[in-house]
């Protein structure tokens, strides 16, 4: 499919037009591109700004966002989406180098293909102009720090299963491995769930997964370095243990920005960080707040 340009089928939904595009057709700091774009046209999208879609971990676009029903939301609400899969995910390919994983190095990459999708700063009274940005739990992260660093590009942000700690910060990298080459079972309960969650995906590269943990934990996530001052929505399922730490996001968002109005908060009843993408309630909430 990459470089290719078609309508798709029944995963996204009728008359929604697919481009998807190799990332090596895209250059940052004189390098190939680790993140392959999708971009879903909605066919009455003119008069808004795109929207970008950034997965989780062990995730993709397809799964996190074509699966569930986002792109169709989306697109009934008459939005472009540019989304993306991460470095090792998805249709991206998974590079040998480890500094393909960072964040740091993903944020330029973003950068670089909202330029190169024609996405302009925000300019007063012109609601073609920026991006909204929706991410779930390890793209809320990468969210969170792209919204904080590019305000003059990023009108809102909508952050689900986030937290102020990063749990791939604490992921047992040393145990993981052991345990893929045969050796005894992960102790660590939530490395040990990423692990068997990353695994249920028959195309997941675990070799690059784990690079990129690895890569993560040489930039740890520090959110008040850069808070995000457009307003923001952060949504959780009530029984998301990862994101037990919402309530500092909250907080800071709060406190930078002066006031509660432009930062919301939605608890999802029952739901788990596993489902939680899967809500109507979350979809509905996330395209009126995009939209207000």
């Amino acid at each position: 499919m990459a470089g290719q340009e078609g309508t798709t089928g029944a995963a996204t939904g009728t008359g929604i037009v697919e481009t998807a595009r190799h990332a090596a057709e895209h250059r940052v700091e004189g390098t190939d591109n680790s993140l392959a774009v999708r971009v879903f046209s909605a066919g009455n999208d003119g008069g808004a700004r795109p929207v970008l879609l950034i997965h989780g971990f062990a995730s993709s676009t397809e799964l996190n966002w074509v699966s569930t029903g986002w792109i169709t939301a989306l697109h009934d609400a008459g939005r472009k989406v540019i989304a993306v899969d991460l470095p090792g995910h998805g249709l991206s390919p998974a590079p040998e180098d480890l500094d393909a994983y960072t964040p740091s190095r993903i944020r330029a990459e973003l950068l670089q293909i909202l330029q190169d999708n024609h996405v302009r700063p925000l300019a007063d009274g012109d609601a073609t102009s920026g991006v909204d940005v929706l991410g779930y739990s390890l793209g809320s992260r990468l969210a969170w720090e792209f919204a904080g660093t590019q305000p003059q590009l990023v009108h809102r942000v909508v952050l689900g299963g986030p937290a102020s700690i990063d749990p791939l910060a604490t992921f047992d990298l040393e145990a993981a491995q052991a345990q893929l080459s045969g050796g005894a079972a992960i102790a660590d309960p939530t490395t040990a769930e990423l692990v068997r969650m990353a695994q249920l995906v028959p195309t997941n590269n675990m070799f690059s997964l784990l690079s990129m943990v690895e890569a993560i934990k040489t930039e740890p996530f520090a959110p008040e370095e850069a808070v995000p001052s457009m307003p923001i929505l952060l949504v959780a399922g009530e029984r998301d243990d990862l994101a037990g730490t919402l309530p500092t996001l909250l907080e800071l968002a709060r406190g930078h920005q002066g006031s509660d109005e432009h930062v919301r908060e939605l608890i999802l009843p029952a739901r788990t960080h596993a489902n939680a993408v899967t809500s109507r309630a979350y979809k509905q909430a996330a395209v009126e707040f995009i939209n207000g």
